[in-house]
């Protein structure tokens, strides 16, 4: 693909984007000989295994695991088997299998709600299990021998992680007691959850949460936010203190506010530790000097690099795993050496038909935001609110004038980053600019920036989207003013469909994909822990709260939808439940608009699938979908 002189035409060139190979979850077994990952050359997502010192790949999986490559990998204690997340048809069960290299498979861990798999212990006779069975999600220690469960956690909020400490005696956790739905809080207890005590760590209204154990059993890396931008520490389970990290001594005090980092595991020796380090859509590598505090960044190209999952991603050899990726990089598993700071790229990325330079680079762009664009609001008015730098990112596809496609990311809380994005590339190909929008709300930039979003969604932070827009409107003379869209997925396809009705004189056209519509549907039908941990951490109880539940959700407003609107909605989705799609077509028709092509607004209903799929087919789908509706409205 050439931006100015496509080498295939637009169906080919659909297809070949959406085929191209990807890989996924790198993951060391625990002598640090093999890498298990997710790949799909195939045309379906399979798990590989990496022979490291041979070089070898060899693909266990035959069908058996899920389509979507999101959910993480864990090899077992002896490095025979690695366990799987396995789901039907997207709709996020997650229950736990293992897979051997013969491709037998093995149920480990069915409950009726969602599962995934924590921790394995450390002679691989017990596996750490949060499950929403009972509805809320709590930590479940299952002996693999006797299948005998044991329930370890019960507590009003979920159970957001669970370590199983070196001798398998203890389990560290994170959960939340108090009456601040914003804090989180580190727990220690015996690994039957007898003896659970809050280690205190932090303000309370902050998070906290254990990372990982050092390799004695005698402290705890965490990770805090008490001081606004996430910072490591170690806990010593003996004096009951921490020890903060952060910054490093390379950076001066009053500048360490500015350099998010989270904690990622102790080397083997513990006298070192990971993190990662997040600035302006980067995401770099550091290694830590216990002892002196000292920080060392990973001598890796910019882009997005990170740590394999699993126990540790430390090889035999002592070499650290890592995945690289960049807009114009395709993901590829790579081996650190930190004495000599050199890398050797143990699995190369692919890209067909494609070369690196076909691809689209990002430019990091900042603005001012008050949370209230001039363009005028049509559903809520707002005064105006803190005015704060907002980043971005945008992709020009050299099209001239070049349409634009505004994109709020998911989450909310995520943020966008400098990694390779298929479905943008596609965009890009097809001569479209896309904005990816870090609104205030999202992480990388502190917990204070974080909580600006709470009890506001459909608030500041759609006026941070809006303003984005108009921004490189502004100050990019190559857009097409004429023909703007508003795009998103999950919490951004809320937002595309909230810009619809709070600012339709903005855009051209608009698609929502598995988006929010309807708070208080989406309170009452997704999963319990997303009850809590997201609808009410968010925008507090919905009976409390019921007028600002109706205010700010998009159906409230649906008289003001412009069109041409794309809905596009999973069957089998359980985090958005497919009623959001629904209910807003039912609340489209009821206003007087009329679905079908050539009408307001278009419905698709994808069957098969939940919130998301990394499936060849299913993304071609998606792809042409999408493709066909920007091409007859626009």
């Amino acid at each position: 693909m050439s931006r100015q002189e496509p080498a295939t035409d637009a169906d080919e060139t659909l297809e070949a984007l959406a085929s191209l190979p990807t890989l996924a979850q790198a993951t060391v077994s625990r002598d640090g000989e093999r890498i298990a990952f997710y790949h799909d050359e195939t045309g379906r997502n399979e798990l590989h295994v990496l022979e490291v010192e041979a070089g070898d790949v060899e693909q266990w999986s035959d069908g058996d695991v899920p389509r979507d490559s999101k959910s993480e990998l864990e090899w077992d204690a002896d490095g025979e088997r690695v366990f799987f997340h396995h789901d039907e048809a997207g709709n996020e069960q997650f229950d736990v299998y293992a897979i051997d290299e013969t491709g037998t498979v093995e149920s480990v861990y069915e409950s009726a709600g969602q599962s995934g798999l924590q921790d394995v212990g450390p002679d691989g006779d017990v596996v750490l299990v949060g499950s929403a069975h009972e509805g809320q999600m709590h930590l479940y220690s299952h002996d693999l021998e006797s299948g005998e469960t044991t329930t370890v956690t019960e507590y009003d909020r979920a159970t957001l992680v669970g370590l199983l400490s070196p001798d398998g005696e203890r389990v560290a956790f994170a959960t939340n007691e108090t009456d601040a739905f914003s804090n989180v809080d580190t727990y220690l207890a015996d690994s039957d959850g007898a003896n659970a005590r809050n280690l205190e760590i932090g303000d309370t209204g902050a998070e906290s949460a254990p990372v990982d154990w050092h390799p004695d059993g005698d402290r705890l890396l965490v990770t805090d936010n008490t001081t606004d931008v996430g910072r490591c520490g170690i806990y010593d389970l003996e004096t009951e203190e921490v020890e903060w990290y952060g910054g490093g001594a390379e950076v001066e005090e009053e500048e360490q506010g500015e350099q998010e980092e989270m904690a990622e595991c102790f080397l083997p020796d513990g006298d070192r530790f990971l993190a990662l380090r997040m600035a302006e859509a980067t995401v770099t590598p550091v290694v830590y000097d216990v002892e002196t505090g000292e920080s060392r960044a990973f001598d890796v190209p910019s882009g997005v690099s990170e740590f394999g999952h699993g126990e540790s991603p430390v090889l035999a050899d002592g070499r650290v795993v890592l995945t690289h990726e960049s807009p114009t990089t395709r993901p590829r598993i790579l081996a650190y050496d930190l004495e000599t700071d050199e890398y050797e790229v143990l699995r190369e990325a692919e890209y067909g038909d494609f070369a690196p330079e076909d691809f689209v680079d990002a430019e990091y762009v900042t603005f001012d935001s008050d949370g209230v664009p001039e363009t005028p609001a049509r559903a809520v008015e707002h005064e105006p609110y803190d005015e704060l730098e907002i980043g971005a990112l945008l992709y020009d596809s050299g099209e001239r004038p070049s349409p634009l496609i505004v994109h709020p990311h998911g989450g909310p809380r995520l943020h966008e980053t400098k990694n390779f994005d298929v479905f943008t590339q596609f965009l890009a190909s097809r001569g479209y600019s896309v904005l990816q929008v870090n609104y205030r709300g999202s992480t990388g930039r502190g917990r204070e920036f974080v909580e600006r979003l709470y009890d506001d969604w459909g608030g500041a932070e759609q006026g941070d989207v809006a303003t984005a827009a108009e921004h490189v409107l502004e100050t990019r003379d190559w857009i097409d003013e004429d023909r703007v869209i508003a795009y998103g997925r999950s919490f951004g396809g809320f937002s595309a469909y909230w810009q619809s009705v709070q600012y339709p004189d903005l855009y051209d056209a608009v698609i929502s994909w598995v988006g929010v519509s309807d708070l208080r549907d989406m309170y009452e039908n997704t999963m319990p822990h997303f009850r809590s941990e997201l609808m009410e951490k968010y925008m507090g109880d919905p009976d409390a709260n019921a007028d600002l539940y109706e205010e700010r959700s998009p159906i409230t407003h649906v008289e003001n939808v412009q069109g041409p609107l794309l809905m596009l909605h999973g069957a089998n989705d359980t985090r958005v439940p497919v009623s959001q799609a629904r209910l807003f077509d039912e609340a489209l028709q009821a206003a007087g608009f009329e679905e079908g092509p050539d009408g307001d607004y278009e419905y698709v209903e994808l069957d098969a699938e939940g919130h998301s799929s990394s499936d060849v087919r299913r993304k071609i789908r998606v792809f042409s979908l999408v493709d066909d509706f920007l091409d007859r409205r626009l």
